[in-house]
């Protein structure tokens, strides 16, 4: 069974880090493009970090450049996202998700089911 298990999600001071992990089970990240996506309350998603299915490049949005890493361990078939600097509107539930041959997710085959993280003081 193909599987995303998204964790790491937690309540940070504003100026603090967390690294968020997404664990595949059921398949490899292998071919696949991995994109990080939050959502806010009352706000639409937005793909935040992605990396491309060739795990050879990355892209972020502006608000999280500098600050939020894109990684992989292909020996745990885990995928990170280590954020820094987090700020109050980095708020929000943020998800994984995967799809074949694409430099960042679009549509996504795959989705985990989410974890929270709250900046706030």
């Amino acid at each position: 069974q193909v599987q995303l298990v998204e964790s790491g999600g937690g309540l940070v001071q504003p100026g603090g880090s967390l690294r968020l992990s997404c664990a595949a089970s059921g398949f490899t990240f292998h071919y696949y493009a991995v994109g990080w996506f939050r959502q806010a309350p009352g706000k639409e998603r937005e793909g935040v970090a992605h990396l491309s299915s060739r795990h050879d490049s990355t892209i972020y949005t502006d608000s999280v450049k500098g600050r939020f890493t894109i990684s992989i361990d292909n020996a745990k078939n885990t995928v990170y996202l280590q954020m820094n600097s987090l700020k109050p509107e980095d708020t929000g539930v943020y998800y994984c998700a995967v799809e074949k041959g694409r430099r960042k997710v679009v549509g996504g085959d795959y989705w985990g089911q989410g974890t929270q993280v709250t900046v706030s003081s």
